[in-house]
């Protein structure tokens, strides 16, 4: 199963929004940014769910000092790698 994290997964913005589920702080040339992250509703039971079925291959155009962390948390158990 191949997933898309950005506007499937979760929702994010450098905004600051009192609906965040996360907050991550992403060093972006130098400079700290704070990336408020909305994680979709049972998303992160989703991913372990389906993993029990299939592979799980979770991809995004985004840089990967977002994502990997971001994914860390989603999916503690490394289900999708």
């Amino acid at each position: 199963m191949l997933l898309d994290v950005d506007e499937t997964l979760v929702h994010s913005s450098f905004s600051v929004t009192d609906k965040h589920d996360i907050m991550l702080p992403i060093d972006i040339e130098g400079k700290i940014c704070n990336i408020y992250v909305q994680v979709r509703p049972n998303c992160c039971e989703f991913i372990q769910e389906v993993g029990k079925y299939w592979e799980v291959v979770i991809f995004t155009a985004s840089l990967s000092k977002y994502a990997n962390p971001l994914m860390d948390i989603l999916d503690p158990d490394g289900v999708a790698p």
